[in-house]
């Protein structure tokens, strides 16, 4: 039996949220927010925060600076259940990250400093405890710019070693979709993009032009459609799953949430319309709180939203 059903390896940092800003902000002016939210930030972070919650045993490797946000994020971890005993504390000129979120109407700006996530490499990774698991999972592939140039050798390795693998782009900040990754997909087991990337990825406009696509690349597409919820693409096989009608707070995260509740049942061997609905069920509790972890913090909110939806019973 391995120690862990999932292990990460990725970027830990804090999100700041600040809410109610004018949608223009014009300079040398002092512009002030209506409330703000410091949460735990990072899609890495995020989807192993929110799995350890859901009941998966979890294992997060990364690397943080010497400074005073890193133990924050590293016991927002902790307290969630997430082993954190392989990140990395390493004193210098970068510190951990930090991203600052402008919601607005319909869109937001997200403003990151990068810090110790571009730094994270090869030589902060562990391959016995990375390898001591069920499944890896990678985020934030264009974020990861020191260890992206070895995720291939990673993931054979990794698939050496008896693992399957999913993999989450998220954004890329220079928009050109490169860096190997179609190279990279050949060798993940479970690919989850949302709609807008998985056409950068695939080089289109045309949403079921990047599925087709992006279905010979990888065993299974997993694309996050927002308020339409998501659908699970297996060669000639495809399956939809509508998304819950929720009081939406704040959107930050959800995909990352959507993240956690799909491989939480995929590592258990359920069936893809279990893990679709615990997946956008997942995504559906993220945005009831500020930010990405919170609603999952919250135990007693998390336990009555999940008795509320009475289709949140494969989390449990």
């Amino acid at each position: 039996m391995p120690r862990f059903d999932v292990t990460i390896a990725g970027e830990l940092n804090l999100d700041l949220i600040l809410y109610g800003l004018p949608e223009q902000l014009p300079p040398e002016r002092e512009l002030l927010a209506d409330r703000m939210a410091l949460t735990l930030g990072s899609s890495s972070a995020i989807v192993a925060h929110n799995l350890a919650a859901l009941g998966s045993r979890v294992g997060f490797q990364s690397r943080i600076g010497d400074d005073e946000l890193g133990p924050i994020a590293l016991e927002r971890l902790r307290h969630a259940g997430v082993d954190v005993s392989q990140v990395r504390v390493v004193p210098g000129t970068a510190k951990t990250g930090l991203t600052v979120i402008l919601p607005r109407t319909g869109w937001r700006n997200i403003l990151t400093y990068s810090g110790t996530i571009a730094e994270f490499c090869w030589d902060d990774l562990d391959l016995d405890y990375l390898t001591n698991s069920r499944h890896f999972h990678l985020s934030s592939y264009y974020l990861q710019s020191s260890l992206r140039p070895r995720v291939r050798e990673l993931l054979q390795r990794l698939k050496q070693s008896g693992l399957t693998i999913s993999l989450d782009t998220n954004d890329d900040p220079a928009d050109k979709w490169q860096g190997g990754l179609l190279d990279v997909l050949r060798h993940v087991d479970v690919f989850l993009p949302n709609e807008r990337e998985a056409m950068k990825v695939a080089g289109t406009e045309d949403l079921e032009t990047a599925i087709e696509k992006l279905a010979k690349l990888v065993p299974l597409l997993v694309v996050k459609l927002g308020r339409q919820g998501a659908l699970a693409q297996r060669g000639n096989e495809r399956f939809v799953s509508p998304a819950h009608s929720v009081d939406a707070i704040d959107p930050v995260g959800a995909g990352d949430s959507f993240d956690a509740g799909f491989l939480h049942q995929y590592v258990r061997g359920a069936d893809l319309p279990t893990c679709l609905a615990a997946g956008n069920l997942a995504g559906a509790l993220s945005t009831t709180r500020p930010g990405g972890t919170e609603a999952f913090r919250d135990a007693e909110h998390r336990d009555r939203f999940l008795q509320k939806h009475r289709k949140a019973e494969p989390l449990m």
